[in-house]
């Protein structure tokens, strides 16, 4: 996507990661209000074995780091959530990719569940750790982050309302927005901090993680190890050699690299500069 023109605040298409997020967050919440009509005790074990508690997280139950986003609270927390990952996450997939997208996505849901469980460790605000979060928010707030940092001065139509913004105050409200949230305990503390959570590890992505993603450089970066241990071997096992055969009064040579070396006469013989190469 070009960064040079004006954005129309409209949807994008809906297409890959984003519609994926979307069916699946809407397909669970239709299971959810289907178990309600049927069984409210079966919405309740569905929120307290998927939904982000920390004390059960602390106990075993590392998916809640996930599967906490996949659940909501109502029809309006789930529509403005899933509204938000289609606009901000499309404009993202498209110009990223599929795969860096939904890893910045499951980054910031992560993180966000992270920083909700050290903070309702603290008791800070009266957050406790049976306390429970759920929804997409953590991932979201993450998406809006680094949409404003990416687009931060690219001006934005705000349709239908008759005026243009910066990406960056766009995203400077929302942030205004979530601060003021946290602060309020009526309106869910922990699930704020959530929110603040992924605004903190989106800007940790753009920032400070490779970028072609995490899983291309972590990949990178173990054959580039896995490739120095093997040279490392490679010339241990040359010097080993070189030891062997001159206990048996013969003289073998090899490079920096583990590669032999043949005598002169071998070359002038027409032999090659450097007989074992791998």
């Amino acid at each position: 996507m070009r960064r040079d023109r004006t954005i129309t605040f409209s949807l994008p298409p809906f297409e890959g990661w984003v519609r994926r997020i979307i069916v699946a967050c809407a397909g669970v919440y239709l299971l959810q209000v289907i178990l309600s009509a049927f069984s409210p005790e079966a919405t309740g074990f569905l929120f307290a074995y998927f939904g982000l508690t920390p004390a059960a997280v602390m106990h075993g139950y590392l998916w809640q780091l996930a599967t906490y986003s996949l659940l909501h609270a109502g029809l309006g927390h789930i529509f403005f959530n899933m509204l938000t990952v289609w606009f901000i996450g499309g404009w993202l997939e498209r110009d990223w990719g599929s795969r860096r997208f939904i890893e910045c996505y499951v980054f910031c849901v992560v993180g966000a569940a992270l920083v909700t469980i050290a903070v309702a460790y603290t008791g800070f605000l009266g957050m406790r750790p049976t306390s429970e979060t759920v929804g997409a928010s953590g991932g979201i707030f993450g998406l809006l982050m680094a949409f404003g940092i990416l687009y931060a001065d690219q001006e934005m139509f705000m349709f239908p309302l008759p005026f243009m913004i910066k990406a960056k105050y766009l995203v400077g409200i929302w942030i205004f927005i979530a601060l003021v949230a946290t602060f309020q305990p009526s309106q869910g503390g922990v699930a704020n901090f959530a929110h603040l959570g992924g605004l903190l590890f989106g800007f940790l992505y753009v920032k400070l993680m490779p970028r072609r993603g995490v899983v291309l450089g972590a990949s990178e970066k173990y054959f580039s190890w896995r490739n120095s241990y093997y040279r490392w071997k490679r010339r241990r096992a040359a010097r080993k050699f070189e030891v062997y055969m001159r206990k048996h009064d013969r003289n073998v040579n090899f490079d920096e690299y583990g590669n032999y070396v043949p005598p002169d006469e071998d070359k002038k013989n027409g032999g090659s500069k450097s007989g074992w190469v791998n």
